[in-house]
């Protein structure tokens, strides 16, 4: 089960996943938070296991080398489920691209990931 408090630790820990430039430390991040099996899909990526994960994450911070994700408002939650939107762009500033992630846990750990873009620059 995920209360608010759980909700808002995972939304947390998985932005400040997307944001880790040291790989050992993204690694170590995917390692405690998502399972071992875990799955990542969106519209431009399926991803699944840490290593398909973790060079995913990779590739969107080399793509935006001076963007950070943020968390926007407050993650939802109901059972294993927990649903939050996010923000990327220049730090402190506007976040150009944004999305909706759906997140399923298993035991406190990221299971899987559904992502959404809801906000794309043309």
């Amino acid at each position: 089960m995920t209360d608010a408090v759980n909700a808002l630790k995972i939304a947390e820990t998985y932005i400040t996943l997307w944001n880790e430039r040291n790989e050992a430390r993204r690694r170590d991040l995917l390692a405690s938070n998502w399972t071992g099996d875990a799955r990542y899909i969106d519209p431009l990526a399926t991803s699944e296991g840490h290593g398909a994960i973790d060079t995913m994450i990779a590739g969107v911070q080399q793509r935006f080398p001076d963007f950070v994700f943020a968390l926007i408002g407050k993650p939802d939650s109901h059972g294993p489920y927990v649903r939050f939107q996010w923000g990327l762009g220049p730090r402190g500033g506007d976040n150009p691209i944004k999305g909706t992630d759906f997140v399923v846990t298993e035991g406190g750990r990221i299971r899987s990931v559904t992502g959404f873009l809801d906000q794309v620059p043309g």
